[in-house]
């Protein structure tokens, strides 16, 4: 069974079950967690993380629905196998979403293309 890294931000206002799934389907496409390995039981998770077991048991349902994990009664929760190059693709998009609100709201301020540039590269480079 996995060790879960999940960090919880409860000053968020994304839902604690969004940042778990989140945090999860992160670690699939980026293979720390592979097809068929085995995920905490809902109860072990929320205990870990100090959270209602309603709480992850409804973001396991919610990525069971993806397909991103998969059930086996008895047994517990596992790794499915998605579909990798989708899921890249998907964050991609959504990523790009972000970058043309992001840029709007630059050129919107006076922001100059050399600026943003400059903008990205120092926090870029602020978080490595």
């Amino acid at each position: 069974m996995k060790i879960m890294n999940i960090t919880i931000n409860t000053k968020s206002s994304k839902p604690i079950y969004e940042q778990i799934e989140e945090q999860i389907k992160d670690e699939i496409v980026a293979g720390s967690l592979k097809a068929g390995e085995m995920l905490p039981s809902i109860r072990s998770l929320a205990g870990d993380l100090k959270i209602s077991v309603i709480t992850t048991k409804r973001a396991y349902a919610d990525l069971e629905a993806e397909g991103m994990i998969k059930s086996t009664p008895g047994k517990g929760f596992f790794v499915d196998n998605p579909d990798l190059v989708y899921l890249s693709e998907k964050k991609t998009v959504g990523l790009e979403e972000k970058l043309t609100e992001w840029v709007d709201i630059a050129r919107k301020a006076g922001v100059t293309k050399a600026e943003a540039v400059d903008m990205l590269e120092i926090l870029w480079d602020s978080e490595a």
